[in-house]
């Protein structure tokens, strides 16, 4: 029983220590606060046309001020996010589901109870202990573990179509205030040619804002269901430009240029990295992989690892030295910017 209790531990310890290392090459777009932060609004540069053309309230505001403004919208865009994400309710919005907990947690509960009822059935005989642990572990997985993996996968798909898309529909938005169309009718052709998620997303901020919702409310919406820091951006100069006035296009434009020069950034992030993710991955691996090759060829020449009590700690041992290798290479690997 401590041998079968002890694989089974290893076995979670090799495989979460992988594929934490496999999560942590693509983490690099989240980044929050400090001096990136101020670098993006720097960049964004809004108001850089004012110089007194507009008077009053618009002419007040300094560049320096219009940016510490920016920065502490992100800022708080951000607290409300990361509270935000959370919540089951929020997962489903984020992977384009209707957010009802209910039902989801109804299949959950069926999910597990047949994870937890077919192990000990097909698994008669085994010991009922063994069986039993096996059966709990198939049911907290299918139950707790793989809806929510494959929320999150669903998230970070949609997630990644609509940043890849984003920067277009800032182009379409420029080019239409420039030609003189007002904000709104921009909005209602990007929702037209974009393709999903970003036009379906947009079409229903359109609708939004055609039933009387402001602009800025219908973006904050939006963000709920989308939770991009270029959406983001986007919210922060809508709502500045609404309050303090200047030159919409100018500043779409920079925010434009901007979120290229992110996705480029990732892009470079990402073939530089590849190496290192390999390399980690095989590391990561190697030492589970040949043990379970040698257990396959020669079982007595290892089986005394599980066996005696020698062998066993020092099987713990290696596992959670392991576990803290690879640990230590997905904080290598994973970049923020």
């Amino acid at each position: 029983m401590l041998m079968t209790l002890l694989i089974a531990f290893l076995g979670f310890v090799v495989i979460a220590s992988v594929g934490f290392a496999f999560i942590g090459g693509g983490g690099g777009g989240n980044s929050g606060g400090g001096a990136a932060l101020t670098k993006r609004t720097q960049t964004i540069g809004l108001g850089t046309n004012m110089r007194g053309k507009r008077g009053g309230k618009s002419a007040a505001k300094s560049p320096e001020e219009r940016r510490k403004q920016i920065t502490e919208q992100l800022k708080e865009a951000e607290k409300r996010e990361r509270k935000a994400r959370l919540t089951l309710r929020s997962r489903m919005l984020h992977a384009g589901l209707t957010p009802n907990v209910t039902q989801f947690w109804i299949i959950t509960a069926v999910l597990g109870v047949v994870a937890f009822v077919v192990p000990l059935v097909l698994l008669g005989k085994m010991d009922f202990m063994l069986r039993l642990l096996v059966a709990l572990g198939a049911g907290f997985a299918l139950s707790y573990g793989a809806p929510r993996w494959v929320l999150g996968m669903m998230a970070t798909g949609r997630l990644k179509k609509f940043t890849e898309e984003f920067p277009n529909a800032m182009d379409i938005l420029v080019r239409g205030i420039k030609s003189g169309l007002p904000v709104h009718d921009g909005l209602k052709i990007i929702s037209k040619e974009s393709p999903a998620p970003l036009g379906p997303e947009f079409l229903r901020l359109v609708e939004n804002v055609g039933v009387g919702m402001s602009v800025e409310g219908a973006l904050e919406k939006m963000s709920e269901r989308i939770p991009s820091p270029e959406l983001r951006f986007f919210t922060i100069v809508i709502a500045i430009q609404a309050k303090t006035g200047g030159n919409l296009a100018e500043a779409l434009n920079n925010l434009s240029t901007v979120l290229r020069a992110r996705k480029m950034m990732r892009e470079k992030i990402k073939a530089l990295s590849s190496e290192a993710i390999a390399s980690a991955s095989i590391i990561g691996v190697l030492p589970p992989g040949v043990g379970v090759m040698i257990s396959l060829t020669r079982p007595e020449y290892i089986g005394g690892m599980f066996t005696d009590p020698r062998g066993q700690i020092m099987l713990l041992g290696g596992a959670i030295w392991m576990a803290l290798g690879i640990f230590m290479m997905r904080k290598m690997i994973n970049f923020k910017f």
